[in-house]
């Protein structure tokens, strides 16, 4: 009965463990879930891939952003972002259910104030504040770090924490 009963402990400690598990998603893996052109309100925006970051689950969840480049449409200066979301997820206190929406920016002081919209409609979902991070190395446009290493998202030199919904 004692061995039974520590098998088991050890196959709920292990399912416990995979279940929450993201990682980092290699470029092939983002090139697949996000658009060339995303669609953003009634345009179809160009995104530039090289940016592209994000994160996925053991189910083939992602969670991943990518610039876009607005130039000559009518997001130009509200939008800076494409963010896929295939699995729910809080931003800072801001919780996403799956879909597309696009991120737009305007700094403070020391923090950003990140604008979330459905990317179909431009309707706000709310905004989370970014704030710098001592030490914080080298200056990304859009970066999703996996919860194994610091469950934040990084937008230029600032930073907002986010919890994956499992």
């Amino acid at each position: 009965m004692k061995r039974f009963l520590a098998a088991l402990l050890i196959v709920g400690t292990i399912h416990a463990q995979t279940k929450g598990h993201w990682r980092a998603a290699t470029q092939a893996e983002l090139q697949n879930a996000l658009p060339a052109r995303a669609q953003v309100e009634k345009d179809r925006i160009e995104v530039e891939m090289r940016t592209a970051s994000g994160i996925i689950n053991q189910n083939n969840r992602l969670i991943a952003s990518v610039v876009l480049i607005t130039a000559g449409y009518s997001a130009e200066g509200k939008y800076s972002h494409y963010l896929l979301v295939q699995s729910p997820v809080t931003i800072g206190d801001l919780h996403l259910v799956t879909g597309n929406y696009v991120l737009g920016w305007q700094r403070q002081e020391e923090q950003l104030q990140i604008s979330i919209y459905e990317a179909a409609t431009g309707t706000l979902k709310g905004t989370v504040t970014a704030r710098k991070k001592a030490g914080a190395g080298r200056v990304e446009s859009f970066r999703i770090w996996p919860p194994d290493a610091s469950s934040e998202i990084q937008v230029g030199r600032f930073f907002v924490h986010y919890t994956p919904d499992e």
